[in-house]
């Protein structure tokens, strides 16, 4: 059965990484340098890059993005054997430039014809969201970016989703929150944000709280999901 229509939705806010840009993009640019476990370097990567953020929001022991960033790195190439020497600042380069899947910016472009306010919420910390978003040719297409950063801990803290309805205006049912990370959806669910989950993946749901309005393949159909 296909989802049904959000209606009074008034702002999307999308999830940067995973979402709008795909963060496997930096090992496949290097592939040939990184060697034989480059898949596997990419996604141990990833793992140990959400893993670190919800460990240090337990501990209280933040750290920006880019810095755990960089440590998940180092652990996956340790942990696949792979120099660091060589390609380690490559890779972390290439993270700050990552592809944006290919219709976000068709996509952006259409929810903000139709009026809707456009907006990225992401653990990133601002410099890396601004490199990413400008490489991306997405910049433009955005009302506002925000960080976690502003209020010092990861998402699926409830403070960090309460940024965009601070800086917004507007209540939480009004915001259409999409994101590729099935727990950071059923957060933004809680939280009290519409949200519509981007299973790239086509993964299975995750057993959390939290009830998602809608699922989509990628973000194509999220203009027609809205009513735009």
């Amino acid at each position: 059965m296909a989802d049904p229509r959000i209606p009074g939705i008034r702002a999307c806010v999308f999830d940067a990484y995973g979402t709008l840009f795909d963060v496997h993009s930096a090992v496949a640019r290097l592939r040939d340098q990184v060697g034989s476990r480059a898949a596997e370097v990419s996604d141990t990567w990833r793992v140990k890059q959400l893993e670190y953020t919800w460990l240090r929001a337990l501990m209280g022991r933040h750290v920006d993005f880019w810095q755990v960033t960089s440590d998940g790195l180092d652990y996956a190439l340790e942990a696949h054997g792979v120099e660091a020497g060589v390609v380690r600042a490559p890779l972390l380069e290439a993270y700050r430039t990552l592809d944006a899947y290919p219709e976000v910016p068709d996509v952006l472009r259409r929810l903000r014809d139709r009026g809707f306010r456009t907006a990225i919420l992401s653990n990133g910390e601002p410099g890396m969201l601004a490199s990413a978003a400008a490489s991306a040719g997405i910049d433009g297409l955005l009302d506002m970016v925000l960080s976690v950063e502003e209020v010092g801990i990861y998402k699926p803290a409830p403070q960090v989703y309460q940024l965009a309805v601070e800086r917004l205006g507007i209540g939480p049912e009004a915001i259409a929150f999409q994101s590729s990370n099935a727990w950071d959806a059923h957060g933004a669910a809680v939280f009290g944000f519409r949200t519509v989950w981007i299973n790239r993946r086509k993964l299975p749901d995750e057993r959390l709280p939290g009830e998602r309005a809608a699922m989509l393949e990628d973000l194509r159909g999220l203009p027609t999901l809205l009513g735009a």
